[in-house]
């Protein structure tokens, strides 16, 4: 990601960690004393441009594949209100290596050879600490 971010990712960014906060209250019990337990200290906001017609399918696919992920605080799906196609993923780790551990579960695995032919590309990354 360039050092300089357009408004319109800013806006975005923004828009992602509004979706965390708005979703937090409908985490399972067990996440939200988690992190009261615990706190995260990764996390990750990620935009996925899905093929036209196939951003359903592919958010099902990715949610499909999100159960059990060791460190894995909270993993939120939603349909972009703007872009028919774009998905946004917020995503909340307790460390980046447990996120990229969780790369190589086979479940994940699954999802990722299952979602793959219905993206056109990614959009904005972010990375954050939470606070």
């Amino acid at each position: 990601m360039a050092a300089e971010m357009t408004r319109r990712e800013v806006a975005t960014a923004g828009a992602g960690l509004a979706l965390l906060a708005l979703a937090a209250p409908g985490l399972a019990a067990t996440e939200t004393r988690r992190m009261e337990e615990e706190k995260p200290h990764y996390g990750l906001i990620g935009q996925i441009k899905a093929l036209p017609g196939k951003r359903d399918d592919l958010i099902a696919i990715l949610t499909e594949g999100s159960g059990e992920m060791p460190g894995n605080v909270a993993y939120i799906v939603g349909a972009d209100v703007a872009d028919a196609d774009s998905i946004w993923i917020t995503e909340l780790w307790m460390t980046k290596e447990a996120h990229a551990a969780s790369l190589k579960l086979p479940k994940v695995q699954e999802a990722i050879k299952y979602g793959r032919p219905l993206m056109a590309g990614f959009g904005v990354r972010v990375e954050f600490v939470p606070g």
